[in-house]
């Protein structure tokens, strides 16, 4: 492949963390429901935001949590997300930015919403209580997307979660449409069971026509082919695409390249916080494509830098990944 300025690139959630310490009574006070996930409006996610003291901020999101991971692996890469500008925007941007990946979308001046923020409260048990509003960032339309940055990219990863509205599906074609017109390779992390649910004649599609490469878990890949068995979904999944990744939870990851199949054995740790988990097992796993390794030495880069993030809180390696695929003679 004709080398280009960007090995991978990733369209996802441009989300700002937003971390702040806090007592039990406080989450009462708030009536916050403690230790999930939960959607937020605007007027509920300003009025946490302003509740919140001694605010640490972090730039996160899936796919953004993936591209910094490769990032840090060495990779030269470039991401793809719709933040305002404003404060959180404009520090998104430049955290990214700071870490070696490039921001391809300016802040959008005047935008129609505000940057996308997940507000955490940690406790003193270490239990993290996330309020995500999504906002300006899942309003990725075609029009963020830069063809001449697609078709110079080798390798380029998709979020699901995007894929809810019209305007993030059309995004999506347009950018894998550049990419692979240009050589480049590209894939999808399914995201959610639910998001699978809401869309599968048209994730279908799209494994099926615009995919080299989808990951996703047992769940996801079940809905999709709507059967309860995952030997026969990921059968019906290999049919479809080149490459076929399957995450199983703790087990041995799954991985099919035109019809041969491998595993990718996992080593059984400890969670201190699986947040972040799927995400840098991508990145892990992308690495290993982008360098032409094995199938199954790509899963097992993913199944290492997946182990690594989940031994401490936070979403991104606090290890250096690339050593520890030396370690395994991987590298």
């Amino acid at each position: 492949m004709t080398r280009k300025t960007y090995q991978v690139a990733g369209i996802g959630n441009a989300i700002v963390d937003v971390i702040s310490t806090v007592d039990d009574p406080f989450l009462e006070r708030m009536e916050i429901h403690k230790g999930i996930m939960q959607l937020i409006e605007r007027e509920r996610a300003e009025t946490l935001y302003a509740a919140m003291d001694d605010r640490q901020e972090a730039s996160g999101g899936s796919v953004c949590n993936t591209i910094a991971g490769a990032g840090a692996l060495g990779l030269k890469t470039a991401l793809v997300g719709r933040v305002r500008d404003d404060d959180l925007g404009r520090f998104f941007a430049s955290d990214t930015e700071r870490a070696g990946t490039a921001f391809v979308n300016p802040p959008v001046a005047g935008g129609e919403l505000p940057t996308s923020r997940s507000m955490i409260f940690v406790t003193p048990d270490g239990e993290r209580s996330m309020n995500t509003y999504l906002g300006i960032s899942a309003e990725v339309g075609p029009d963020d997307v830069d063809a001449a940055v697609m078709a110079d990219t080798e390798v380029l990863f998709l979020e699901g979660y995007l894929f809810d509205k019209p305007k993030g599906k059309e995004a999506f074609l347009k950018a894998a449409r550049a990419c692979r017109t240009a050589g480049g390779r590209v894939g999808i992390a399914l995201s959610d069971p639910f998001c699978v649910d809401r869309h599968r004649a048209d994730f279908r599609q799209l494994v099926a026509n615009e995919m080299d490469y989808v990951i996703g878990n047992q769940q996801e890949w079940t809905s999709l082919y709507q059967v309860n068995d995952l030997d026969e979904a990921l059968a019906l999944a290999a049919a479809d695409c080149e490459i076929v990744v399957c995450t199983r939870s703790g087990e041995d990851v799954v991985l099919i390249q035109n019809g041969a199949r491998v595993e990718a054995p996992v080593r059984k740790v400890v969670p201190v916080d699986a947040t972040g988990a799927g995400d840098q097992f991508a990145a892990g796993f992308l690495y290993g494509l982008v360098k032409d390794l094995p199938l199954e030495t790509c899963g097992r880069m993913g199944c290492i830098a997946a182990a690594e993030v989940i031994t401490h809180l936070g979403a991104r390696p606090h290890r250096d990944i690339l050593a520890l695929f030396k370690a395994e003679g991987l590298v």
